[in-house]
């Protein structure tokens, strides 16, 4: 009756004609009324799912209105209506054209208000109106809340919408969103099809699509008909313990369970009449066996579990069937599965492999630019340099002083390369006309010397900037990281920092091969004897070879401020390394520096992979393995001849 008197109602009312859908959405309403205005999530299905599908171009609205608590229905007649609220009651709107109906009480009307659990069904069944929207912005915004939550009403929702989607990349993402779904609630056909079309798919998202289908549940004795078996399993096994394997024994009635040393303690304790368990006096139970027999005696008189002390947990599950069975239950589906997560781990380890070589060669490029400058001091002067760290701090703080001042990240990087190589450049000079010139041939005392000048550099900048680090900020367009996948990635600062690396091994190979200064360079690092006697100034290439290294330590330093702490310190911890990579690569030669850094940064890399939880060890560990390195090429990878080697 209601149901006519609402038609009524609608058709002739004081209202103007209701338009037709008008007419249309309020008998989809009033058909699943009831369960509309019960509000419960398990009833309330249906009712959301007809106006989903009813392609009504107001089912959108009052389904967005009924979501926000903006839905209302006239107690008289369950009319649905949207409200307004004035001084004089109630103004009943049409939930299709928004026209005035009338103007009642609020006892009149009554607010539908969806708990948490039907508010996220109606988000759901939003989400096709969303994924064919005019506005891109809905449909991804539609998408993401698919990403999400996925769930099996969306599948339908997303084929419908891929016909009509005018956007390259959201069709893609639709499509590869539709075929996930498809892993989980597709037929069997579509299921098999969807997941081997992620072969060798990398994606977090894939795996954990495909991991679920090959969940198992374990099964006591012989699996039932039809089962999807995995595999046999043995009890005490990484697979199933002992314990879980009695546990679904005593589950099955097979076995009873073993009471455990406590529990057998207790039944004693609680057993106790007139100072005796079952007889045996309480001070005569001092022996594992004399409680044991007692707790037999109460077992057998049906007091405690029964319990058999020969007979271990063990023994009891030693012969039993045990199966691991597939909760999916299609064998092709598992089958297809298991295919494909092989082929992702396959892909998995060599991206993981590709990956650890990203972070060696990243690494090695640090190392090189470190040890450059002092592969050229060391090769051509003899000079063994324990300060080469400070002038790579020097470096550092520049770089840092220069963003003080100009704010522009980029412009004040373009500004501290340049003027770190200045100023250590002029700190290795100043070193090397009062110091090193005169410690020539004589490398205790220099090593000495430097290491001495090192702690005071170290002491006068902690003077200076103090003990706490300080920021060397790098630009915009060095943040995040160049990403391939989900497993292989690479941050744009190690990028720079390799480019920079490129960059200075190709300066530095025309100022050694193009420039006189080069040739002299060679000459004197020969046989500075025989340069002297065909006009090279040795005393002038020590100095300008000196202040060469220094100031290319002076942008290493830079580079490495752009990721690492800045402080008084920071040349401490690439010293031990910048020495390691030119004694390895060869001293004085270029190209030894270059493969000594790529092969100790891969090193260090492949050692802190297989031991990830100790750093510190990968460190020992690649000491110990260029001692012995050096043992048996004690002039490293690339001999050189001349001074450094002893000519």
């Amino acid at each position: 009756m209601k149901f006519i008197a609402l038609l009524i109602a609608v058709l002739f009312g004081s209202a103007p004609p209701a338009p037709a859908q008008t007419r249309d959405i309020q008998m989809l309403l009033q058909t699943h009324a009831d369960a509309i205005v019960a509000s419960s999530r398990r009833t309330i299905g249906p009712a959301i799912d007809a106006l989903a599908a009813s392609g009504l171009a107001s089912a959108r609205e009052v389904l967005n209105r009924w979501q926000d608590r903006e839905l209302w229905v006239r107690e008289a007649d369950s009319l649905f209506v949207y409200v307004r609220e004035e001084e004089t009651g109630l103004v009943m709107l049409d939930i299709v054209s928004g026209v005035e109906i009338a103007t009642v009480g609020r006892r009149d009307l009554r607010q539908l208000k969806p708990n948490g659990g039907i508010r996220a069904l109606i988000g759901a069944a939003l989400v096709q109106f969303q994924l064919s929207d005019p506005d891109i912005k809905v449909r991804r915004a539609g998408l993401r809340a698919i990403e999400r939550r996925p769930e099996e009403s969306h599948l339908a929702a997303l084929r419908n919408s891929l016909e009509g989607e005018t956007d390259p990349d959201l069709g893609i993402r639709k499509r590869r969103l539709e075929r996930l779904l498809t892993i989980s609630y597709g037929s069997s056909a579509e299921r098999i099809a969807a997941i081997h079309s992620f072969d060798g798919a990398l994606s977090v998202d894939v795996r954990a699509a495909l991991n679920p289908i090959l969940a198992t549940r374990t099964v006591f004795g012989p699996p039932p008909e039809g089962a999807n078996v995995a595999r046999r399993l043995e009890p005490g096994s990484g697979d199933l313990g002992t314990a879980d394997a009695h546990a679904l024994m005593v589950a099955a009635d097979v076995a009873a369970p073993i009471p455990g040393p406590e529990a057998r303690k207790q039944a004693l304790i609680d057993n106790i009449v007139d100072g005796a368990v079952a007889g045996v006096p309480v001070a005569r139970l001092d022996t594992d066996a004399a409680r044991d027999a007692a707790y037999l005696q109460l077992a057998a008189s049906g007091v405690v579990p029964t319990y058999d002390p020969e007979r271990s947990m063990a023994d009891v599950v030693a012969d039993e069937m045990f199966f691991a069975v597939y909760i999916e239950p299609d064998p092709a589906v598992t089958d297809a599965a298991q295919s494909t997560l092989k082929s992702i781990e396959t892909g998995v380890k060599l991206n993981r492999t590709f990956d650890l070589a990203l972070d060696g060669l990243s690494l090695a490029s640090i190392y090189f630019l470190a040890a450059i400058g002092l592969a050229i001091t060391f090769g051509v002067m003899g000079v063994i340099n324990m300060a080469h760290g400070e002038f790579i701090m020097m470096g550092a703080y520049t770089g840092y002083l220069v963003q003080q001042v100009v704010p522009d990240y980029t412009l004040s990087l373009l500004i501290a390369l340049p003027l770190a190589f200045a100023v250590a450049a002029a700190a290795g000079v100043a070193m090397e006309r009062l110091v090193i010139r005169h410690l020539y041939h004589r490398p205790l005392e220099t090593l000495l010397a430097t290491f001495g000048i090192s702690i005071a550099l170290q002491q006068l900048a902690k003077t200076i900037f103090g003990t706490q680090a300080r920021p060397l900020t790098s630009p915009g367009w060095l943040d995040g990281a160049w990403v391939l996948n989900d497993i292989v990635s690479i941050s744009h600062i190690r990028i720079a920092i390799f480019a920079i690396a490129l960059m200075f091994l190709a300066v530095f190979l025309f100022i050694m091969k193009r420039t006189r200064l080069g040739l002299e360079v060679r000459a004197v690092t020969q046989n500075p004897k025989m340069a002297a006697s065909m006009g090279i100034d040795p005393d002038r290439i020590n100095m300008l070879t000196f202040g060469l290294g220094s100031g290319i330590a002076g942008i290493a330093g830079v580079a490495i401020g752009l990721y690492a702490k800045v402080t008084s310190e920071m040349g401490a911890d690439y010293i031990v390394q910048s020495f390691m990579t030119v004694v390895v690569g060869g001293v004085g030669n270029i190209w030894g520096t270059l493969i000594g850094a790529t092969g100790i940064g891969f090193l260090q890399k492949g050692i802190e992979f297989l031991n990830p939880s100790n750093t510190l060890a990968a460190q020992t560990y690649m000491i110990v393995f260029i001692i012995v390195f050096i043992q048996f090429r004690p002039r490293g990878i690339i001999a050189l001849r001349g001074r450094a080697a002893g000519d």
